[in-house]
């Protein structure tokens, strides 16, 4: 059985967007998977988020794991990958993004652990990056810094915002991203 790691964005939760939907297409796929209400998402930190994930993750994160992350939640994949003590399987890094450059003030404890940009790189089998050529609230240069500093393959899924309610209320569910991961777990 593969083991996977739902990780929501600032300001959201397991009830918003695609993830529930996305949780319960797993699981029918026999997949054991966690969706955890991250703390503080009003104000989130890297560095508490990972230490919750750490102390609550029902599973070892390992080989047969693969982490999902949305917007701030891609940054936390990418510092469990990189503080993990062995290799991971996968992180797809939905709408990803490095710094708070954008200054967004709910962002400003975001980023207090330091990307390592190579150990991410070895500790994660396959690192995947899905970014939109008109997200609002992130450019994708911000993403495309992350895959090029991780060595990753990066797609972009035209004219598709946030890939949130933001954009539409289609994004209750994504079947894209589902067959994506689809190809990651076979």
């Amino acid at each position: 059985m593969r083991n996977v790691i739902i990780l929501h964005g600032t300001g959201g939760s397991p009830d918003v967007n695609w993830f529930t939907w996305l949780k319960a297409e797993l699981e029918d796929k026999n997949m054991q998977v966690w969706l955890p209400q991250l703390p503080h998402p009003e104000q989130p930190s890297l560095r508490q988020n990972a230490d919750f994930v750490h102390a609550n993750c029902p599973f070892t994160i390992n080989r047969d794991t693969l982490i999902v992350g949305h917007s701030s939640g891609a940054g936390l994949a990418l510092i469990l990958a990189q503080q993990n003590n062995g290799p991971i399987g996968s992180v797809v890094a939905v709408s990803v993004f490095h710094d708070n450059s954008l200054k967004w003030e709910a962002n400003n404890s975001l980023f207090d652990v330091d990307f390592d940009w190579q150990k991410i790189h070895d500790n994660a089998q396959k690192l995947l990056f899905i970014h939109s050529n008109n997200d609002p609230y992130v450019p994708l240069d911000q993403a495309q810094y992350v895959a090029d500093h991780c060595k990753a393959e990066m797609l972009v899924i035209p004219r598709q915002g946030h890939f949130n309610l933001a954009q539409s209320s289609d994004y209750r569910q994504f079947p894209k991203l589902m067959e994506i991961l689809t190809e990651e777990i076979k």
